[in-house]
């Protein structure tokens, strides 16, 4: 039997019709391979090449060998190419989920990282409340949801991407814009823009007036973080917001303040139990994770 050492060999010197050719292609010595050629000769009792004129000619025997070496080559030229287009994301298609706190700033930053692995990756992004997120996921949609908090389900595994914070966001001409942070009783004080108690976010920011004792009131209640932002910006008010929304100066006009109670939050990616995630999702997920812990405060990072 041959060896892939010793097809490889042979067809070196088919290509070259040399043994010095041959060693050059293979970057190895003359003498290796001459004594490799004979003994894989004897091995199978069959001459493979005839030297004529200073050249190895492959024999009428040697006909079928070198053609199925030849079939053996091209199936590896395909693996290759196939290999490539792997890794360059060909014919394939990325669909993953996010909410659109994570999805405004940091889905498009990783996004943009994991095209620059994969250029021709097509990739479907689509926004979702939290209650879509399981259709989304066990329906087959796509591979991956990034979530703003766990649930307990037996077809899901949730693995964390980062811990974040709640910030208090203003006006940019406000004069709390200039605060180096707040506390829940000084935000209480302010016409307060908001969104609904029973949302993650939301449900934090309500036990935080909670736990004080603090009346307060949301003139305005708006179901996603970028209509909060820019109801903020029209000076309707103040807000509470998480961090992710705002990373990067996304949002302009407004002003970011830290809180003082603690607010932090952990965030994740959902997936099926059930099935292996692809390298693009696997790939999606490092680079997200990066991003979003890029931007977490000193003091949440000490704590991770």
């Amino acid at each position: 039997m041959l060896t892939l050492r010793q097809i490889e060999v042979i067809r070196a010197i088919m290509i070259t019709g040399t043994i010095a050719g041959a060693a050059k292609l293979l970057n190895v010595s003359a003498p290796g391979i001459s004594r490799l050629m004979k003994h894989t000769e004897r091995s199978l009792r069959l001459k493979l090449f005839e030297r004529r004129q200073g050249r190895y000619v492959p024999t009428p025997e040697a006909k079928d060998i070198f053609e199925q070496i030849n079939g053996v080559y091209r199936k590896v030229d395909d693996l290759h190419s196939m290999l490539a287009r792997i890794e360059r994301g060909g014919d394939v298609e990325f669909k993953l989920g996010s909410v659109p706190s994570i999805c405004h700033v940091m889905v498009p930053r990783a996004i943009e990282r994991l095209r620059r692995k994969h250029p021709d990756l097509r990739i479907d992004i689509n926004i979702l409340k939290i209650e879509e997120a399981l259709d989304y996921l066990l329906l087959g949609k796509g591979e991956i949801v990034a979530m703003s908090y766990k649930l307990d389900h037996p077809g899901l595994d949730f693995v964390p991407l980062a811990m974040g914070e709640l910030l208090c966001i203003v006006p940019q001409h406000h004069p709390l814009a200039g605060y180096s942070s707040i506390s829940a009783r000084e935000i209480v004080q302010h016409q307060l823009i908001g969104i609904d108690p029973t949302d993650p976010y939301g449900r934090i920011m309500s036990e935080i007036f909670q736990r004080q004792g603090l009346q307060y009131e949301m003139a305005i209640k708006a179901r996603f973080g970028t209509t909060v932002c820019s109801l903020v910006r029209a000076g309707l008010g103040i807000a509470i917001i998480d961090q992710f929304t705002v990373a990067h100066g996304s949002m302009q006009g407004i002003a970011t303040i830290p809180i003082e109670e603690p607010t932090r939050f952990q965030t994740y990616v959902a997936m099926k139990n059930d099935k292996a995630l692809s390298l693009y999702a696997e790939t999606f997920v490092k680079l997200l994770r990066e991003e979003m812990n890029a931007v977490v405060s000193p003091r949440l990072a000490e704590e991770r």
